[in-house]
């Protein structure tokens, strides 16, 4: 690891390494947040549902 580094060092490469790291941090942080808002639109849904579901069952035909 040491010479991995040495060798980034040397040639100038660490801005390039610490750009990738940052793009793929980045990456992972939009694609969970991304996950996190399909879940919460499918328990929106799955709300909505069963409110209409309820509206229905109870609803007061005139």
């Amino acid at each position: 690891m040491d010479t991995l580094i040495r060798t980034f060092a040397e040639r100038g490469d660490l801005a390039h390494v610490a750009l990738l790291l940052w793009a793929l941090a980045a990456s992972a942080g939009l694609w969970r947040a991304l996950g996190e808002l399909a879940r919460a639109n499918a328990r929106m849904d799955d709300f909505v549902r069963e409110l209409a579901r309820f509206n229905a069952r109870f609803d007061d035909p005139l």
